[in-house]
């Protein structure tokens, strides 16, 4: 029997997700949104380009969350889009009600997926649909890390002018200012990226990184990202159904890992069948450790406004 995947939000991200997940043929897909017509009309033309593109799955658009029971995964995307000037943190207490919602729905018809949380901003959700579902830890994750590191990537390789798949490294941290890319652990084809570009260099790209969001809405002025967003959620979904034991930087909740209790934050972790199976403890210099933690008091703060 083919996996079941449901995403939440038929927007940019949803649809580009939903368009990736068949590409991949990585299950039948549920693309589900309140407005009507919406999802059922982008599911449709994607069903229709199964012929052409040579995927063979389903693809249903659907208002009722009847029609996305017993997903083995849930794409959470729906929420309200970041504009011009406003933070992820902004969007707080208007996506709060919207995942609240949402996740209450899941979690009755689908009682076994793993959910994978993009709604911004991001931790904080990922808080609010563990609360609310009652999952276990390892089955709710946010994704965050993944497009984080990939941006760093990108703005590494475009300096140094080298193939990204050379390019590894990982950001830690929440998904927004305070995130925390970690140059001692990034390298370049096995090189320290520190013996390839000087410090200067670096920190414009560290700085880069972590107004990179920021910086798609501001060109794109009515919306945010959701090519390199879609593609983070949908690598999750893949690591998780062919049990990869890929260690990927994703927001886990943490119970005193890094010294951090009882909230969800970007770290290393192992994705496989069993979601997340393990949380990577790297070691950190004192200046490291105390970025993460004040991009975990960052967290904090919101998770307290909104009271999960």
């Amino acid at each position: 029997m083919r996996k079941k995947i449901t995403v939440v939000g038929a927007g940019n991200v949803g649809a580009t997700c939903a368009h990736r997940l068949a590409d991949k043929q990585l299950g039948d897909v549920v693309l589900i949104d309140i407005l009507e017509g919406v999802p059922q009309g982008k599911a449709l033309d994607l069903l229709e380009a199964g012929p052409i593109e040579g995927y063979d799955v389903r693809v249903k658009g659907t208002n009722d969350f009847a029609d996305t029971a017993n997903s083995d995964v849930v794409v959470m995307t729906a929420g309200f889009p970041r504009k011009p000037g406003m933070s992820r943190d902004d969007l707080l207490k208007a996506n709060y009600d919207v995942v609240k919602g949402t996740i209450e729905k899941v979690a009755k018809v689908s009682p076994e997926a793993f959910l994978i949380i993009v709604t911004n901003p991001l931790d904080a959700m990922a808080q609010t649909a563990l609360k609310v579902s009652g999952f276990s830890k390892n089955r709710v994750i946010g994704m965050a890390g993944v497009l984080d590191t990939a941006r760093y990537r990108t703005f590494i390789a475009e300096a140094l002018n080298v193939s990204v798949q050379n390019v590894q490294g990982f950001v830690l941290g929440g998904h927004g200012d305070t995130m925390v890319p970690v140059p001692r652990y990034t390298t370049v084809a096995g090189i320290p990226v520190g013996e390839l570009m000087p410090k200067d260099k670096l920190d414009a790209i560290i700085d880069r990184t972590r107004k990179g969001g920021a910086e798609i809405v501001n060109y794109l002025k009515t919306g945010s990202a959701f090519y390199a967003p879609s593609a983070a959620a949908v690598e999750m979904v893949e690591a998780i159904f062919y049990d990869r034991k890929k260690i990927l930087p994703c927001t886990a909740y943490l119970e005193g890992e890094y010294g951090i209790n009882g909230l969800f934050i970007g770290v290393p972790v192992k994705l496989g069948a069993r979601g997340i199976e393990e949380i990577i403890q790297i070691k950190l210099t004192a200046e490291e450790q105390a970025a993460l933690q004040k991009s975990a008091d960052a967290v904090k703060e919101l998770v307290d406004v909104i009271g999960v």
